[in-house]
């Protein structure tokens, strides 16, 4: 087996090690409060060499994805089954809830979800099938008439982490967070 480094694909025994050392360092550095990612330093802290940080890591958005991989499965489980509810505007609403605690409890998970391009296959794998659940769910909910036909997937993911980026900048209360989920549902109705 040969290794991959952090694009994939089965690693040796010693770089799965080393990879699982650097993310330890990297939530323990998130953890303490410092979500600067820096490799050098998660590297020191991970005991092993700062090429090998950059081998599985090559940026730090690199590192952040790997760290959301976790956070990014369970949306998409959570996707999926908003899209298989009987109502569709609870299951839309199911998953902006959803979607919106996830990137509140993890801003970095919001710049993932956002990025243009992916560092690692496996989140664009995981892009897509997000947005193919919410796709669906869309669909369905156009076919109720309560979202507007323009609003697509990709969209969405982009305005809840503006709602994100709002309940940070001000209270973040669970009273906030629900005004502004009703506001975002409001704004995706069709035009009258």
């Amino acid at each position: 087996m040969t290794s991959k480094g952090g694009q994939g694909g089965v690693l040796r025994a010693d770089a799965a090690r080393n990879r699982a050392l650097l993310l330890r360092a990297a939530r323990d550095q998130l953890a303490a409060g410092d979500d600067s990612l820096q490799l050098n330093a998660i590297a020191r802290l991970a005991g092993v060499g700062v090429g090998t940080a950059y081998r599985h890591f090559p940026t730090p958005h690199a590192l952040r994805e790997a760290l959301s991989a976790d956070r990014f499965r369970e949306l998409v489980a959570e996707a999926e089954a908003a899209a298989g509810e009987e109502d569709p505007v609870a299951g839309l609403r199911r998953v902006l809830r959803f979607v919106l605690a996830s990137t509140l409890a993890d801003g970095g998970f919001a710049a993932v979800l956002v990025a243009a391009e992916d560092a690692e296959a496996a989140t664009s794998a995981l892009k897509k099938d997000l947005d193919l659940a919410v796709a669906h769910l869309l669909d369905r909910a156009r076919a109720a008439g309560a979202v507007r036909r323009d609003v697509e997937a990709g969209d969405l993911r982009r305005l809840l982490c503006g709602v994100e980026h709002a309940l940070r900048a001000g209270e973040a209360g669970p009273a906030r967070t629900e005004l502004y989920l009703a506001v975002l549902v409001e704004g995706l109705r069709p035009p009258r």
